[in-house]
């Protein structure tokens, strides 16, 4: 079954270790892929989205997530 939690830019943080402002340069840059809601105006991810992500994310360097 797929994750269907939705995270914000903190919750990615904290999921793969570095601050809030990181995560929403690599949005700036490119390097997350595009929200899959945005709500207010602000822009949120399924989890499953962002373990996929982080997984084949440079820099990964085998790291599991968790």
């Amino acid at each position: 079954m797929t994750d269907r939690r939705l995270w914000s830019y903190k919750e990615i943080a904290a999921h793969i270790k570095v601050q809030p402002d990181t995560v929403r340069s690599y949005r700036k840059h490119g390097l997350l892929p595009p929200p899959d809601r945005v709500d207010g105006g602000k822009p949120y991810w399924y989890a499953a989205t962002v373990h996929a992500w982080a997984a084949a994310r440079p820099g990964n360097r085998g790291r599991r997530s968790d």
